[in-house]
């Protein structure tokens, strides 16, 4: 790839974002402001070779995106109800603009308007990304087309889906958005919690794909953990006096830490009380914290986010594995089953509680999840119960649970993981718990 070709990437990738949902409050169709958004980039790819980089490539991508929605706007003789708005606003205004030349006008108008408002557009954005009338899967896709930037290529490749089916999804999300007449606004104010937390979700999702990835070779796949990190910090500036985006920024932060220290050089997954933190990521750490403290200061109280944030940061506080404050994650975690009672939240008290008071209780606390049938095919039970099982001399129970979970993992890493720990029972060798 030439370095021109690189640097459009990477101006895209920055700017695809806001350039769709300026386009979107202009034609009030998010598929077709990717359409122009997309011939904006084709524009580019042509004449930046050619001519190079020009002094403002984000303003020079708009205007060309921008002209294109007019050209829409004019076809679709929608014109006439922007000359009606424009010539009411100025009439009323008693602008002198009255008297220009009519396109020149309403350019003028748009982009005045758009420059006041690109980060509710980009806000709007979002919302409409992760609409409630889209699935999850549609969401996340979506999400990363339009706010990510990414082609339905690296969507594709990113969650080990044929390229053809991410295509199919978008395409389909963006007919359902049309058809539903989703409208590209924020939601009202009561409605924008349940929103937000749909958002949220998508994004922590996202991250998760990439921090734990669910099948596959490769254990991790960070490019989507930076990307989901991208948009909470998008999200937590836009948002500002929201408590959970905050909260999934911090979260986020804490665990794109330890990126380094979770695989070796060949990419095997090294457990959390096995990692070298000399190996942390101190700056991410620092902005997790920092994030997490925003919360505090918001004083409105710890959502799930945060709570998952404050356990992460206890791991992060502990220099050493041996140092790690189990109580005081065990406590958190109570708070947070209580405040969003789940499985896999009971899943994890238990290792809290068995790292704090034993494996014992660990155990009593995963025996009562084994009917739980949102986990029965969820390979990190058997390998919870396989380690508290190891841990109280268990060996023989401990091996079948390892090589359990061996069978209904679908990553490739993970799989030897467990495997090799249902091969260190007949050793009797200790071993430890995920991260």
């Amino acid at each position: 790839m030439t370095d021109i070709r690189r640097t459009i990437d990477a101006v895209w990738r920055i700017e695809s974002a806001k350039l769709i949902a300026v386009l979107t409050r202009m034609v009030r169709d998010v598929g077709l402001a990717e359409e122009f958004a997309q011939d904006a980039l084709v524009a580019a790819l042509e004449h930046w070779p050619q001519t190079g980089l020009p002094d403002e490539p984000a303003a020079w991508l708009m205007t060309v995106g921008k002209r294109r929605a007019l050209d829409h706007l004019r076809r679709q003789k929608l014109i006439d109800r922007k000359h009606e708005e424009l010539g009411r606003e100025l009439e009323y205004e008693q602008q002198s603009m009255i008297d220009h030349d009519f396109d020149t006008a309403l350019e003028q108008e748009i982009d005045e308007r758009q420059t006041a408002n690109i980060d509710d557009d980009l806000l709007r954005l979002v919302f409409i990304a992760c609409h409630p009338v889209l699935t999850s899967e549609a969401q996340v896709a979506l999400t990363l087309k339009l706010l990510g930037g990414l082609s339905t290529d690296e969507i594709s490749r990113a969650f080990l889906v044929s390229e053809p089916t991410i295509a199919q999804r978008i395409v389909r999300a963006k007919r359902i958005l049309k058809e539903a007449q989703a409208p590209f606004e924020l939601p009202h104010k009561e409605e924008l919690r349940a929103r937000l937390a749909s958002v949220l979700a998508v994004l922590y999702l996202i991250f998760n794909e990439g921090y734990a990835a669910t099948k596959g070779e490769d254990w991790m796949r960070p490019a989507l953990c930076d990307e989901a990190l991208r948009l909470g910090r998008i999200l937590a500036e836009l948002m500002p006096q929201e408590p959970e985006v905050h909260g999934l920024v911090a979260l986020m932060e804490i665990q794109a830490s330890r990126f380094h220290a979770r695989t070796n050089a060949a990419g095997v997954p090294i457990l959390l009380m096995d990692q070298d933190r000399s190996r942390w990521d101190k700056l991410l750490i620092q902005r997790g914290l920092a994030a997490l403290k925003r919360v505090d200061t918001l004083g409105q109280g710890y959502g799930p986010y945060a709570l998952q944030a404050a356990i992460a940061s206890c791991h992060a506080r502990a220099y050493r594995a041996e140092l790690t404050d189990w109580t005081r994650i065990s406590v958190l975690y109570d708070a947070l089953a209580a405040l969003s009672p789940s499985p896999i939240v009971e899943l994890n008290r238990a290792v809290a509680v068995s790292m704090a008071f034993g494996p014992a209780q660990g155990l009593a606390l995963v025996d009562e999840l084994l009917h739980e049938p949102t986990l029965a095919k969820y390979h990190l039970l058997p390998s919870v119960r396989g380690d508290f099982l190891f841990k109280l001399g268990r060996f023989s129970e401990a091996q079948r649970e390892f090589e359990r979970a061996a069978t209904l993992t679908q990553n490739t890493r993970e799989r030897d993981l467990l495997l090799t720990r249902a091969h260190s029972c007949m050793d009797q060798h200790p071993v430890t718990l995920y991260s």
